[in-house]
């Protein structure tokens, strides 16, 4: 992940990196730090307001690091100079029991029609795979071929949607 961005970063490009959790978030702020990488963390715990850091995620260069809880209804504004680079890269480093999270954080500059690009960068050892494709997990890690790299986190997210809607559905009905 680390080596990604600072391709990117030597490139100018503004990244915006998407974590499930603060701990996951403070684990890539490590790995920046080691690369010597500027960076911001929007994770609730930072003491800087959350609009700020999300103002300054759209200037060429930036870094910012963020989960979904943080920055939450904010754009981030691609700044001069971000569309010729190519606009800002978004990277999701674990996918979230939720598709619609996944998707809200890849299209946090695609509301305002300007390029972009996303990309996942997620290890096999992710916990959504663990318990919602246990498996297709162990069919991927002796048979890595890419469409079911592909499947493996559209099943977990499937399988992990459909856990929390009948949970919802029990909670209902107990009501």
């Amino acid at each position: 992940l680390a080596e990604r961005v600072a391709a990117l970063h030597g490139e100018q490009r503004p990244v915006l990196i998407g974590t499930r959790s603060v701990e996951a978030s403070l684990r890539a702020s490590e790995a920046l730090t080691r690369l010597s990488l500027p960076h911001e963390v929007l994770n609730a715990t930072q003491d800087r307001a959350e609009a700020e850091i999300i103002a300054e995620a759209g200037q060429l260069g930036a870094i910012t690091v963020a989960t979904n809880i943080a920055g939450r209804g904010t754009d981030i504004h691609p700044r001069a100079g971000v569309a010729e680079c190519g606009g800002i890269h978004v990277i999701l480093t674990e996918f979230h029991e939720s598709a619609r999270i996944d998707r809200q954080l890849y299209g946090r500059t695609g509301r305002q029609g300007g390029p972009g690009t996303t990309e996942a960068i997620v290890s096999l050892d992710d916990e959504l795979f663990r318990r919602f494709a246990p498996w297709l997990l162990a069919v991927c890690r002796r048979l890595p071929l890419p469409p079911l790299l592909r499947l493996l986190p559209l099943l977990a997210q499937r399988r992990a949607e459909a856990e929390h809607a009948k949970t919802r559905r029990e909670q209902t009905a107990l009501d």
